[in-house]
C-alpha cells in the first residue's frame, strides 16, 4: 500500500470519526441539549437564624461554640439573674399588698352600707319622735320648744344619712361590678408579676431551631441587650440553591422543572437534584445598596442575571451536607413547559415554639398569693 493510500485511509477514518461525533452531538442536542440551560453562577443559600436575648443582663455562661450542633430548645447562653429575681420578689410582694388593699376596699364598702342602714334607722326614729311631739303639742301636753328640738334632730339625722350615702357611693365606686380576682388593681399586679416571672425564665437563652452554630460573638461577662446579636444558627434543612441565569436564558424556565447541579466541594461526580421553586422579583442590581442608574450619557448595556430559587432533595442533602455560600454549577431541564412562571404555592412558614412559656407555674403562684392575702 502506498503512502498516498495510507493517507487517504487515515483521512477517511478521521472523517468518519468526526461524522460519528457530530452525529452524536446532533442527536444529543435535538433530544436533550436544546432543553437544558446551565450556569456556573450558582451558590447555596439558606436561613441564618440570629440568636438574641429578650432581656438585658450580664452573660454568666455560654454553652455552645462555632461548628457545634445544637437541638431546638437547648440552653445556649445564661445571664446573671440577681436583678431579675429581685424584681420577681418585689412583684410578689406588690401583688400581696394590692390584694390586701382591695380586700379592705370591699370591707369598707360593706361597712359603708351598714352605716347607711344605721343612719336610715336613726332618721326614721327622729321622724317618729317629731310626729309624736307634733301630736302632743296640739294637745298642749309639751312645750313647743321640744318640737323644735325634735325638728333639729330630724335635720341632723337627714344630714348624717346623706353623708353616709355619699361615703357608701365613694366606697362602692372602687369595687362596683367586679370581684376581688377581677379587680383592675389586682389584674395589673398579676400582669406585673407575670412580666417579672418571664424575665427570670428568659435568663436562659435557648436555641430557637436545630442547626449548626456560626458567628458566635457573645463572651462571658459581656452585658447584652435585646438588640445584641449573640450567635447564628444555621438549620441544614432550610437551605436552597440560588442559580443566577442570564435574562436571555429564562424565557423557557417554569416552576417545577427538574434541576441538577454539582458543587466544587464534592466535585462533578456527585450530582444533586432539585426543582425550580420560583424566580426572583428582580435582578441583583435592583436590590443592591446603590442601584445602577441607566439614564446617563455613558450607558452600556449589560446582560442582567436573575436569581432562580431551587428546592433541594432533602435525602441527598442529609447524605451529603452542604454549606451556605458553596459554589455550584446548575442545569435546568426546560423540556416540560406546563409549569407557571409565577408561583401560586402557599406561603412558606418558618416558626419556632421554643419561645412559648408554660405559664402554669406562675398562675399557681398567683393563685396562692391571692388566697393567702384575701382570707379566702
Amino acid at each position: 500500500m502506498t503512502m498516498q493510500n495510507k493517507r487517504k485511509g487515515m483521512l477517511a477514518l478521521l472523517g468518519l470519526v468526526i461524522l460519528v461525533v457530530a452525529a452524536f452531538y446532533a442527536i444529543h442536542w435535538f433530544t436533550t441539549g436544546r432543553y437544558q440551560i446551565s450556569t456556573d453562577d450558582a451558590d447555596v443559600s439558606g436561613n441564618l437564624v440570629q440568636l438574641m436575648s429578650q432581656t438585658t443582663g450580664n452573660v454568666q455562661a455560654v454553652y455552645a461554640d462555632e461548628t457545634q450542633w445544637v437541638n431546638a430548645g437547648a440552653p445556649l447562653v445564661m445571664l446573671d439573674g440577681a436583678d431579675a429575681r429581685l424584681t420577681l420578689d418585689k412583684a410578689e410582694a406588690n401583688l400581696a399588698q394590692v390584694v390586701r388593699n382591695v380586700a379592705q376596699q370591699y370591707q369598707t364598702a360593706d361597712a359603708a352600707n351598714s352605716l347607711v342602714t344605721a343612719k336610715q334607722v336613726a332618721l326614721n326614729r327622729a321622724l317618729s319622735d317629731l310626729s309624736r311631739r307634733n301630736e302632743l303639742v296640739d294637745a298642749r301636753a309639751i312645750a313647743r320648744e321640744d318640737v323644735e328640738h325634735a325638728k333639729l334632730s330630724v335635720a341632723n339625722a337627714q344630714a348624717d344619712l346623706l353623708t353616709a350615702q355619699r361615703q357608701r357611693d365613694a366606697a362602692q365606686a372602687l369595687v362596683n361590678h367586679t370581684t376581688l380576682t377581677q379587680h383592675p388593681a389586682v389584674i395589673h399586679a398579676e400582669v406585673t408579676l407575670k412580666q417579672a416571672w418571664l424575665g427570670v425564665q428568659r435568663l436562659i437563652i435557648r436555641a430557637p431551631v436545630s442547626g449548626f452554630v456560626a458567628k458566635r460573638v457573645v463572651q462571658v461577662g459581656e452585658r447584652v441587650t435585646p438588640e445584641t446579636p449573640l450567635m447564628v444558627i444555621v438549620p441544614p434543612t432550610q437551605i436552597w440553591l440560588d442559580a443566577n441565569f442570564k435574562e436571555n436564558q429564562l424565557d423557557q424556565v417554569r416552576i417545577g422543572q427538574p434541576v441538577s447541579f454539582t458543587t466544587d466541594l464534592y466535585g462533578k461526580d456527585l450530582i444533586f437534584h432539585g426543582t425550580v421553586a420560583g424566580l426572583s422579583a428582580g435582578t441583583g442590581n435592583v436590590f443592591s445598596l446603590l442601584p445602577a442608574q441607566n439614564a446617563t450619557g455613558n450607558w452600556i448595556k449589560v446582560v442582567q442575571r436573575l436569581p432562580v430559587r431551587v428546592n433541594l432533595n432533602q435525602a441527598e442533602i442529609t447524605r451529603h451536607p452542604l454549606r451556605l455560600g458553596l459554589s455550584a454549577t446548575a442545569v435546568v431541564d426546560v423540556h416540560d413547559q406546563h409549569g407557571k412562571t409565577l408561583t401560586t404555592a402557599p406561603v412558606t412558614t418558618y416558626q419556632t415554639l421554643e419561645y412559648q412559656q408554660n405559664e402554669v407555674p406562675v398562675e399557681q403562684l398567683i393563685t396562692h398569693i391571692v388566697r393567702q392575702n384575701s382570707g379566702t
